[in-house]
């Protein structure tokens, strides 16, 4: 029962950070057809700037960086994202989909190279604030950290803002109606390009409140697009693209699988051999693989879920567009 409670809200905070990042992606995809395949770039743009924020204002007011940076980073971030839409993507996208894919592609490769320049290749300290870093609550004897239940919060007071921004606002009905009728919406006299970088803008900026959450829960470091970017890509195709209620879905159950995963300690030949009656013969490759326990196999868990997804529903557990 102990593990059982530990790992559900550990699950439930890292599914809560994969919708962070994954949210903003399904935002642009739904708005633009647009596979960013330099979101998770925006989201370690996010936690650098936040690290760097942090540091500048910490030296000036202790205790205020972070604070600032929670706020400070993203905005940046969307601003960035702005620009990118702006003057690279708007300019490529007269030719069709296929050329944005290289374009953000190639654009992940060098804010990669950006930011190896300016703060190098090791992983920087970037550290939970103190008034955060302790036990919010002790549960069967184990602390429950402060900052996993901030990284809760937060991840659902962005997602009920989201909900609200894009059902019960002007500017929410006007990127609606973008997404199904933009020559419509153009005809009222709604300008859809400057919509288009709106909705570009605050997806990046997702992406990098994102990163401010996640930078020093996990790591900040040039690597940390790479690891979590191929998880966000499953994460949006399991839940179905452009679905965020779908996007909601996968991130908590990605987020609980891993961590349960990661916790047990079973292989696989005892409930096959309890099971089916089998017992490979030693020695054989057949019994290499069946004495893998399953936390050797977590990190590969999300893409064998995303297979079977895509094999029984291909467009997703909620989604409602071809993919």
């Amino acid at each position: 029962m102990e593990f059982f409670a530990v790992s559900l809200l550990n699950g439930i905070s890292y599914g809560l950070l994969l919708f962070m990042l994954a949210s903003g992606l399904t935002l642009i995809f739904s708005m633009m057809g647009v596979l960013n395949f330099a979101h998770a770039s925006f989201y370690m743009i996010g936690a650098y700037l936040a690290y760097q924020i942090s540091v500048w204002f910490d030296a000036v007011l202790p205790g205020t960086g972070y604070w600032l940076a929670l706020v400070a980073a993203p905005l940046a971030v969307g601003a960035l994202g702005a620009l990118v839409e702006r003057y690279g993507l708007r300019r490529v996208h007269r030719f069709g989909h296929v050329p944005e894919l290289p374009f953000t592609f190639g654009l992940s490769f060098i804010i990669v190279e950006l930011v190896q320049l300016v703060w190098g290749r090791a992983a920087l300290p970037y550290r939970i604030p103190a008034q955060l870093d302790g036990a919010w609550f002790s549960l069967y004897s184990i602390d429950f950290p402060a900052y996993r239940g901030f990284m809760m919060a937060v991840a659902a007071f962005m997602l009920l803002a989201l909900w609200v921004a894009l059902t019960r606002t002007r500017a929410g009905l006007i990127i609606r109606a973008a997404l199904t009728h933009p020559q419509m919406v153009q005809a009222l006299g709604h300008d859809v390009p400057r919509v288009m970088m709106l909705t570009f803008a605050g997806g990046s900026a997702l992406a990098g409140l994102a990163g401010v959450i996640g930078g020093n829960a996990f790591v900040t470091e040039p690597a940390m697009a790479g690891l979590i970017g191929s998880i966000v890509f499953v994460v949006i195709v399991v839940g179905g693209l452009g679905s965020l209620p779908g996007a909601l879905l996968a991130s908590l159950l990605l987020g609980l699988l891993q961590t349960f995963a990661v916790g047990l300690d079973w292989s696989l030949a005892a409930p096959l051999q309890r099971l089916l009656g089998w017992a490979p013969a030693a020695g054989t490759l057949a019994a290499e693989l069946a004495a893998l326990k399953l936390s050797q196999l977590a990190p590969v868990l999300p893409y064998l879920l995303m297979v079977l997804v895509l094999v029984l529903r291909p467009r997703g557990l909620m989604g409602t567009r071809e993919s």
